[in-house]
């Protein structure tokens, strides 16, 4: 039996996890993720996490892939990293540093499509080949995965579905210096956006006014005690959510969407009503596309982590 290890690198914190080849979660752990003195300690701390954890359960390298490992930014298939604003890092190649740390063979890539391999592999997405993830939080991810790999891109950015513009004449600006893009509306913080915006433009009675600091999870709540206001809301946002994971499946056309994030703990609503302004605006022969929930949770992106270096030969360190 070999065995390896999946890191998921946040901004605040590095999820490690230590799996065997047939994706088992045998363990799992945290460690503060330090960027000071822009972000130099951070490799070096989940390589010292690492080995003291082989040293601590007597694990023999010969039985090891190597490491796997999400970013939180553009990594391209040889593992260069084109910049993390949030961690202070510039361009480098994890691949070559992370393995000259450990000893170890290393692979990398963007978190979100990480999350996505994770889920097409043992959540949501799983029985599947080909799946596209929209991941609903603080902003708006994406993962995509075609015949069982992920889909990087160029320059690392493939799977930015966050940031497409689904409304031109929007005069706000997104978090990303565009306007109009998906994340403005889809987000937690996008559908607060628009509920506050609508309460503005409205003196209509709503459970929403009730609220002093309104959340997404109140929009919906309310929506579910048959709001009217809120389930306009949700509404709209279903049109947006519909139309733009339409227009990624009429390129990628893959079998499963799944949908993840804070957002999708909605559940089924919101997988309805995201199908059925999906199905108004796909190629008709593509209506069968599944929708379905991620399961994975915060482990996601550790487990598409450690498939990466299992599906891969062995990397030189």
């Amino acid at each position: 039996m070999k065995y390896g290890f999946g890191v998921d690198l946040g901004g605040t914190t590095v999820k490690i996890a230590y799996f065997d080849e047939n994706g088992t979660l045998l363990d799992k752990w945290e460690i503060p993720t330090v960027t000071k003195n822009n972000g130099s300690q951070i490799l070096p701390d989940i390589a010292a996490s690492v080995l003291n954890y082989l040293n601590e359960k007597n694990i023999s390298r010969e039985s090891l892939l190597g490491i796997g490992i999400g970013v939180p930014g553009p990594v391209d298939d040889d593992g260069n990293v084109n910049g993390c604003d949030n961690l202070g890092w510039g361009l480098f190649n994890i691949r070559r540093d992370l393995g000259q740390l450990t000893g170890l063979p290393v692979k990398a890539g963007n978190d979100a499509n990480m999350a996505a391999l994770g889920e097409v592999w043992k959540g949501g997405g799983s029985g599947c080949d080909s799946m596209v993830m929209a991941t609903f939080g603080t902003g708006v991810g994406g993962g995509i995965v075609i015949n069982g790999k992920p889909i990087n891109g160029v320059h690392g950015t493939a799977g930015e579905i966050g940031h497409i513009t689904v409304e031109r004449d929007e005069t706000e600006r997104c978090s990303c210096g565009k306007y109009g893009c998906v994340e403005q509306y889809c987000s937690a913080t996008g559908i607060v956006r628009l509920a506050k915006k609508r309460l503005a433009l409205s003196d209509e009675d709503s459970i929403l006014r009730s609220f002093r600091n309104l959340t997404c999870k109140d929009v919906f709540d309310s929506a579910n005690q048959k709001d009217a206001l809120a389930m306009e809301i949700l509404e709209q946002v279903y049109v947006y959510m519909g139309q733009f994971l339409a227009a990624v499946c009429c390129v990628i056309d893959p079998e499963v969407v799944v949908l993840g994030g804070g957002v999708s703990r909605a559940g089924q609503p919101l997988l309805d009503g995201a199908k059925r302004y999906f199905d108004k605006f796909i190629f008709p022969e593509a209506k069968s596309t599944r929708f379905a929930l991620a399961s994975l949770g915060n482990d996601a992106g550790a487990y598409g982590a450690f498939k990466l270096i299992l599906d891969k030969e062995k990397p030189s360190p």
